[in-house]
């Protein structure tokens, strides 16, 4: 019996005790992923998707906690960061539109950066619509965000917040937005989110899973880049 548990702790329990000795403070540190379970970053992030999140994009923090041991970096606009929430501390997913200094304002859906109201380019919806199929119209653009092109989504059937602001953004606090603008909790509703409560950047979709047909993958998703894709 001793022998059979020495070599069960050898083959076994050891190897998966180092493994966990080392991940856990990496994921914690250095690279995670984050689970998607909400279709606030539509099209550019579907529910199920599984993201990349890389924690060293603008710093290096302790394990397991948020603060900071060195800082080289601040997320630019149009980065897609992972946050916690200030309302309640739940990690989310969201793009960058506001900076340390901006003022942010939506008019009708379109976006004000400083006063300056961002190019939109819209697109035809149908490639989108097995994707966005519990939005029957919905409106599909490329949003030209200074030097960041990246798909938005508007859902005109709904009822959202078309127009916002403006809101002048405090020193240290970033606007975040998701890109799906009517179906989206973001700053909005919870205000700017602190420097110190940004996880890391996400610009790959690790792997996809379809929650509305049990969880079949989407294996074209498969190691998918979040940088504009035009279908």
């Amino acid at each position: 019996m001793k022998k059979l548990l020495r070599e069960i702790w050898r083959e076994w329990l050891m190897p998966l005790a180092l493994f966990l000795l080392i991940m856990t403070p990496l994921r914690s540190a250095v690279v995670d992923w984050n689970w998607v379970p909400s279709g606030s970053m539509k099209p550019t992030i579907l529910e199920g998707d599984l993201v990349l999140v890389n924690k060293l994009a603008y710093d290096l923090k302790v394990p397991f906690t948020t603060l900071h041991l060195s800082q080289w970096s601040n997320p630019d606009r149009g980065d897609i960061a992972v946050f916690y929430s200030p309302r309640d501390g739940i990690r989310l997913v969201k793009r960058v539109i506001g900076l340390p200094g901006d003022t942010i304002q939506l008019r009708d859906e379109i976006l004000y950066v400083n006063g300056v109201a961002q190019r939109y380019s819209v697109r035809d919806s149908q490639p989108f619509l097995r994707d966005v199929a519990e939005d029957r119209h919905p409106v599909v653009a490329v949003e030209h965000l200074g030097t960041c092109d990246h798909y938005v989504m508007a859902l005109p059937g709904r009822m959202a917040m078309r127009s916002f602001g403006p809101c002048p953004i405090p020193p240290g606090q970033y606007f975040m937005m998701g890109d799906s603008r009517d179906n989206s909790a973001d700053s909005r509703y919870f205000g700017t989110v602190p420097r110190d409560q940004i996880v890391g950047r996400a610009s790959v979709v690790l792997a996809s899973f379809d929650t509305s047909r049990y969880l079949l993958p989407r294996v074209k998703r498969f190691i998918h880049s979040l940088k504009l894709d035009e279908p």
